[in-house]
């Protein structure tokens, strides 16, 4: 295989740039980024290598860093360094050092990238003077075949779904792998045709990283049974990419049918869902984007069929069973568009301020406003006061939306809420402050100004739900 015509012939089909754009080249010194330095060289390519030292293995890391000082100054090719005590970051942050190595190799990587058009003038991060360096549009690492099967089949044992099945991408973002095309062993021949050198790093010998387990253990393993093993699964990632594809077209398709955007809420009505199939796969591309996981489906499932109120949240969000409709909202009371009031004693935290509620017992004999012995109906616009036997839990506290109505207090018709602002002057900047009380889809308080005439205080009121607004 003439490696170097297969990288360009990579890179055209799979879009990944063109020969004028300015590379990054992420290079550690072994042979897969020793070999994407030399293909890059031979293509006339324009680039640049940046080389992050970890830390980890002492001496080992500085050999690292020097041969690749050395690789920069064979190619006449500016260099970036950045050197991080790596072992301090993960214990600081309370991350494996797997995941803090990414982490900051990956962060680094943007920070370069993101000075789009601009000098890169941070003194940390060059090892050679760079004045005038414009930054780079993509950035080159160099995974290749073996890694992407091993990515497959660690995916597969892991079950992560489809997405896990199409391995690594060519492309992410502005990330390029130019490299999956090739095996580790067409990249050793050609580092051997071209008797290129480079450093072996020693931590890949050792089988307690899971990924190196697979290299040595479990894919030779199955190629004695198989020993067409990685050509097939090469073509199967091809496959899955495709297949994705099309699993992906499909949930958009179903998303756009079920998915309504209000405010900051998404709402999808029940009986529509329950009739879309295959109802677990679906719900799951609904909630994982939120933070819900796989376990969490069964749950979401069951919310169709449970009683308004019920929910089940995330670390972020909340899924709440409201009459026939899930609504998906922000997990913070103060920043959710709707907020569940659970009982008469709950105290809500909104972005308005407060509202304070307290059950209150009236005498058996017949109330009538302002008649003398029993309790006066308030007049004040920030306090409610509603007939607790007319009022179901839960209710929602959420803002008011266009088409709203309610039946004002002393009306017995229904007005727009629209209609209503307009009536009592409400200014623009009025009416995007206004938020409402909601019980089994009917509001029952437009918090400050009316409440409905359906929940209104009756001579045969036994208990009155009180509800006071304490502005922020």
């Amino acid at each position: 295989m003439d490696l170097l015509q297969s990288f360009k012939d990579f890179t055209v089909k799979e879009h990944l740039f063109s020969s004028k754009d300015k590379l990054l080249l992420a290079v550690s010194g072994g042979v897969d980024s020793v070999v994407l330095c030399e293909l890059c060289h031979q293509a006339g390519l324009d680039y640049i290598i940046a080389h992050f030292n970890f830390q980890l293995r002492g001496e080992e890391s500085e050999r690292d860093e020097a041969f690749v000082r050395q690789l920069a100054q064979k190619y006449n090719r500016e260099l970036l360094v950045r050197r991080v005590d790596t072992q301090a970051y993960a214990a600081t942050n309370k991350l494996s050092i797997q995941v803090a190595a990414r982490e900051l190799r990956y962060s680094w990587f943007r920070e370069i990238t993101g000075r789009s058009g601009e000098p890169i003038v941070d003194p940390t991060s060059l090892a050679i003077p760079a004045s005038g360096l414009r930054a780079p549009q993509w950035i080159l690492t160099a995974h290749h075949l073996d890694d992407n099967i091993e990515t497959l089949l660690m995916n597969f044992f892991k079950g992560t779904g489809i997405t896990g099945l199409r391995g690594i991408l060519p492309r992410q973002g502005n990330i390029i792998r130019p490299l999956l095309f090739a095996t580790k062993e067409a990249l050793h021949d050609f580092a051997r045709e071209y008797q290129l050198s480079w450093v072996e790093d020693s931590s890949n010998v050792s089988d307690k990283y899971t990924r190196n387990y697979f290299r040595h253990q479990v894919i030779p393993l199955v190629q004695q049974l198989f020993p067409g093993t990685v050509h097939n699964l090469a073509d199967n990632i091809s496959r899955f990419r495709e297949i994705e594809m099309l699993y992906r077209q499909s949930v958009e398709q179903h998303k756009k049918k079920l998915l309504e955007y209000k405010g900051g809420e998404i709402h999808i009505p029940v009986l529509k869902l329950k009739r879309s199939a295959p109802l677990p796969t679906l719900v799951y591309e609904i909630i994982a984007e939120f933070g819900f996981s796989p376990q969490q489906v069964e749950g979401v499932i069951g919310l169709l069929d449970s009683e308004s109120g019920k929910y089940i949240s995330s670390a972020t969000h909340r899924i709440l069973k409201n009459r026939n409709w899930l609504i998906i909202g922000g997990h913070s009371s103060v920043q959710s568009e709707t907020i569940l009031i659970e009982s008469p004693e709950d105290r809500i935290l909104y972005a308005n301020g407060e509202l304070r509620m307290e059950l209150l017992d009236v005498p058996a004999t017949a109330y009538s406003p302002g008649k003398a012995g029993v309790a006066r109906i308030s007049s004040d616009p920030l306090l409610a006061q509603l007939d607790a036997g007319a009022i179901q839990f839960p209710l929602l506290l959420r803002k008011w939306r266009q088409g709203d109505y309610f039946y004002p207090l002393g009306l017995k018709k229904k007005k727009k809420l629209g209609r209503f602002f307009i009536d009592n002057k409400l200014s623009l900047a009025d009416k995007e402050k206004i938020w409402v009380i909601e019980m089994n889809k009917k509001i029952i308080w437009v918090v400050g100004l009316r409440i409905d005439d359906r929940v209104r205080i009756t001579p045969q009121t036994r208990q009155i739900l009180k509800i006071e607004s304490r502005l922020a």
